[in-house]
């Protein structure tokens, strides 16, 4: 019975190591990363026509070139995580903004249009400042991958979520409602959560623990 219940528990160790080696194949990665960016793409696509040279239009085109480059040619990661709770909230917190155009409203601007473009440039520089000195390590579900601590991630651990704050700010000024606000504080919520459990797996990586001694502040500097 004993060498039974070995064998059985060797079974079920061997299965699930190999779902983790099937998500840490190169072409496994390849395929989430085209399946990642197609509804971040969609939306140029299906509306290019209509597409005006606003600022806040080349500056959305300019990231979504960045997001593309680095996606389709990151590095392959040595561990992801597995956990359905997790893969949603990345879900929800990466295409809330693709999902709430539906029922966001116009609004009425709070700010005049200098400090709004002025905002939307600033998150745009550091979310690409981010992009940059995260290189081919990037990712939307929580991977490991190389330990970043070059350009903007030695003052903060996530500084493309800061310039996406600062994005979603210039855009609450432009275009105030009760609704608007609601629906933007919530997708400021969902990534100081995904930001908490990214976190939370990529500790048990010694080197990542190590980088969050080192850089105690995860989106502005010397503050939090």
């Amino acid at each position: 019975m004993g060498a039974l219940n070995s064998a059985v528990g060797d079974q079920k160790i061997s299965k699930a190591s190999s779902k983790k080696e099937f998500l840490t194949k190169p072409w496994v990665d390849k395929v989430l990363a085209v399946m990642a960016c197609i509804p971040v793409v969609y939306p140029v696509v299906r509306y290019y026509h209509n597409l005006d040279f606003s600022i806040s239009t080349v500056t959305w085109i300019l990231d979504i070139i960045i997001i593309l480059s680095t996606m389709l040619f990151r590095r392959t990661a040595v561990r992801v995580t597995r956990n359905p709770w997790l893969w949603l909230l990345t879900c929800v917190a990466t295409y809330w903004f693709l999902m709430i155009g539906f029922v966001e409203q116009n609004g009425r601007p709070l700010a005049p249009l200098w400090i709004t473009d002025t905002l939307v440039i600033l998150s745009t520089v550091i979310e690409l400042w981010g992009r940059f000195s995260l290189g081919r390590n990037i990712g939307f579900v929580p991977a490991q991958r190389e330990v970043v601590t070059r350009g903007a991630y030695r003052y903060m651990r996530h500084p493309i979520y800061t310039g996406l704050f600062v994005w979603i700010f210039g855009y609450w000024l432009s275009g105030y409602s009760p609704r608007n606000t609601l629906l933007y504080a919530l997708g400021i919520f969902w990534f100081c959560v995904k930001s908490l459990v990214e976190e939370n797996f990529l500790r048990k990586d010694p080197g990542y623990a190590a980088y969050m001694e080192r850089v105690p502040w995860r989106w502005i500097p010397r503050i939090v």
